[in-house]
């Protein structure tokens, strides 16, 4: 196994479970349908990251909205201020909560657009459509912002068809396309899926990510058979690792994580590890 000479992590949740009105679903608040969740249900923040990473050189993060709703709009502010002092990320994922109307979902946008590490958004009304309004779609490319896809296999080919029609858009598919679980079916959907979405342009990416989720490990070999496709049909300079700590800490430590994504990557030289850990986040989210 060949170490990455430096992470930038492309996806964490940097919360405070004490903030019961951004994340109820951290003091019991809410059912996730994720068995007990208390291993992610504790204050997380850079200097926690810090000493669970141990030797890996996790030199940025990435902050990905957590908060419910609209607090996720406040969490964009509040994560860029702590940044300002020094104790946040490098760049924040924003939310972009359920509205009546796509003037609402643009002013929340620009509310976002105040914090100066303000790279994009994901979706935030659980059950809602995963890809928004064109117009919604059409004000993120026009800001410079990424859109964050959120959707499982068998919504991915109507989403790669819906963000094939937006090419001046910056898309980032989370979760590796978010199989939930690992049955032929699934598996058969996820792989159509991915195709899809890696044919719809060159501006759709693929965030490596949140595979512990379904597959109950963080063993490098439980998960090549999804990262090694997905790789493959993105390319390297299109895919992007990422922790989704600390919920993937739920079934394993930080260095089981990045010790497995070496592991599946060992063979790929330095350029287009660097790519994958690394250089393709900073380009993305600009940090």
């Amino acid at each position: 196994m060949t170490r990455p000479d430096r992470i930038v992590d492309a996806h964490v949740h940097l919360w405070d479970p004490a903030r019961t009105d951004w994340y109820p679903y951290l003091g019991g608040g809410r059912e996730l349908g994720m068995g007990d969740v208390s291993g992610m249900a504790r204050r997380f923040d850079p200097t926690t990251y810090a000493a669970e990473a141990g030797d890996w050189n996790v030199v940025k993060l990435v902050n990905v909205a957590a908060a419910t709703g609209r607090h996720s709009v406040a969490e964009t502010l509040e994560l860029d201020r702590r940044a300002d002092a020094g104790d946040g990320p490098a760049a924040v994922v924003g939310g972009l909560p359920a509205t009546e109307s796509v003037a609402e979902a643009v002013g929340l946008i620009d509310e976002q657009m105040a914090a100066a590490r303000f790279r994009g958004v994901r979706p935030m009304a659980p059950g809602g459509p995963p890809v928004p309004h064109d117009d919604v779609l059409r004000a993120l490319a026009e800001r410079g912002l990424v859109f964050e896809l959120m959707a499982h296999p068998d919504q991915l080919v109507d989403a790669a068809r819906r963000l094939a029609a937006h090419p001046g858009l910056t898309v980032v598919v989370e979760h590796t396309g978010w199989p939930r679980a690992t049955d032929e079916e699934e598996r058969a959907l996820w792989s159509e899926g991915i195709a899809a979405l890696a044919a719809a342009g060159d501006h759709v990416h693929c965030k490596l990510s949140g595979l512990a989720m379904p597959l109950g490990s963080l063993d490098a070999e439980v998960f090549r058979p999804w990262l090694e496709p997905a790789i493959e049909a993105f390319g390297t300079r299109r895919c992007l690792f990422a922790s989704n700590f600390p919920v993937d800490g739920l079934h394993g430590r930080l260095d089981a994580l990045w010790s497995a994504y070496a592991a599946v990557t060992s063979d790929l030289d330095a350029d287009d590890v660097d790519r994958l850990f690394a250089a393709n986040a900073e380009r993305i989210y600009r940090c």
